[in-house]
């Protein structure tokens, strides 16, 4: 019995339920299809497109020494895998779940005909239940309901035979598909190699020695950096699990909040575009053209803030943000500059390699303080006294090169030493302004 294999963020060979079975009931037809047609903002963005196009071509390669291959189609996934279905005789669609509400939206047209396979989470997320049968909305009760469901199983190998099917479906050329940039000043230091192997690689040589702590340097090569395969699914999440140790008890929490968001936009759907407080549609957000200037120079790193423009610089030229970053330039463009943290989360989508659906929208909305686990919106992050907590001196130089001969007592802050470059901006907004600025909105909407 022919089937296909319907890929998406499940890039993998190893611990893939869905191939597995495809391959226990006959030959498989493995198939990845580009569907731009997610509502909204959502189409798959920018940095992602340079990743997936890498990741595809791992995939292939794989695929072939397995005797198998990877067809790829563009358009409407329902009507692709339909088509698909009806020229090559398959009697079944395997595929690994997902929560993007136009993926949800994809498994219930396809119906019976489609074989979906929990694998890309430490325990569904369907399973994960409040005591009346709700989904978590709170990561600390999340995470003490989750520890019913640990550890989660073990890994599947992948399968001793992939069969292939008698006649193979015409497939599009990924060259074709143009998902590398063109923008020459973007992607020059991309310094990734996606792929499984890779992945696995990053797996087998995780070193989480004092991760409490290096996780929060941006200077210091203290995270696993394995988000961006965790979001392609070239690496599943119980294979990240098991490859670390029960003592690395954050490492750990930081995967389970991977599962926590899927949760979050299982029950809200459109969270990436509504608050989850409703009060914080009364928020006074500004809208006009200085706001504008003031967006343009954040997405640029040009706000006078080092730790804030390092950051949005490493963005933009490495498809990656430090977590730690993460968090300040957020809280910044909220908080100092009082912009909608939408316009973030979408810049976040195009420009990060690793930006998911859940994730994206749960972070945002837990810093803006507008979401439904989320930091006080009063939490105001100060981004020059976080930068010297930090240690983030050479992490600045790195980024921004117009203060890289300042000194470690200077670099954090250049207006207050008096040292500020000529070619370097002037802040957009001081902290006790902005601060004041941002409680009296916060005012408005309690």
């Amino acid at each position: 019995m022919t089937t296909l294999l319907w890929l998406r963020q499940d890039l993998r060979l190893h611990d893939q339920p869905a191939l597995a079975a495809a391959a226990h009931q006959g030959p498989v037809i493995p198939v990845y299809i580009l569907d731009d047609d997610a509502p909204g903002d959502w189409r798959i963005g920018g940095a992602q497109r340079w990743w997936l196009h890498h990741s595809l071509t791992s995939l292939g390669k794989a695929l072939e020494q397995e005797g198998s291959r990877l067809i790829l189609r563009r358009g409407d996934a329902v009507a692709i895998l339909t088509g698909l279905m009806e020229r090559t005789g398959a009697d079944a669609i395997h595929a690994i779940r997902h929560y993007e509400p136009w993926w949800r939206k994809a498994e219930d047209a396809l119906g019976e005909r489609l074989c979906l396979h929990d694998g890309n989470h430490l325990a569904p997320p369907e399973q994960v239940r409040t005591g009346s049968g709700g989904q978590f909305r709170i990561y600390s009760a999340f995470w003490k309901g989750l520890q019913e469901h640990l550890p989660p199983e073990r890994p599947l190998p992948v399968p001793d035979a992939i069969p292939a099917p008698e006649q193979w479906p015409d497939s599009d050329a990924l060259a074709g598909w143009q998902l590398l940039p063109t923008t020459p000043d973007w992607s020059g230091r991309f310094d990734w190699t996606p792929g499984e192997d890779e992945a696995r690689h990053k797996i087998a040589a995780l070193d989480l020695e004092g991760y409490d702590d290096r996780r929060n340097m941006p200077a210091e090569e203290g995270t696993s950096r394995l988000s961006p395969h965790l979001h392609f699914g070239e690496v599943s999440p119980r294979a990240v699990w098991h490859a670390s140790d029960p003592h690395d008890v954050t490492f750990r929490k930081e995967l389970a909040w991977r599962d926590f968001t899927d949760g979050v936009v299982l029950a809200l759907p459109d969270y990436a575009d509504r608050n989850g407080r409703a009060a914080y549609d009364k928020l006074p957000w500004r809208s006009d053209a200085e706001a504008s200037r003031d967006l343009r120079a954040w997405r640029r790193g040009r706000t006078g803030y080092p730790i804030v423009d390092a950051g949005m610089r490493q963005l933009w030229h490495s498809g990656w943000m430090h977590n730690r970053v993460r968090m300040i330039t957020a809280s910044f463009l909220v908080k100092h500059l009082l912009l909608d943290w939408r316009e973030g989360e979408r810049w976040f989508w195009d420009c990060l390699i690793d930006a998911d659906y859940g994730n994206n929208a749960v972070n945002w909305q837990w810093v803006a303080g507008t979401g439904v686990d989320a930091n006080m919106f009063g939490r105001i992050m100060a981004p020059l006294s976080q930068s010297e907590k930090f240690d983030a001196a050479d992490y600045i130089r790195e980024w921004v090169p117009e203060l890289a001969h300042l000194p470690d007592d200077a670099i954090h802050d250049p207006d207050a030493a008096g040292c500020r470059p000529h070619d370097y901006p002037a802040k957009l907004i001081g902290h006790r302004e902005a601060r004041e600025r941002a409680l009296a909105a916060n005012r408005k909407v309690r």
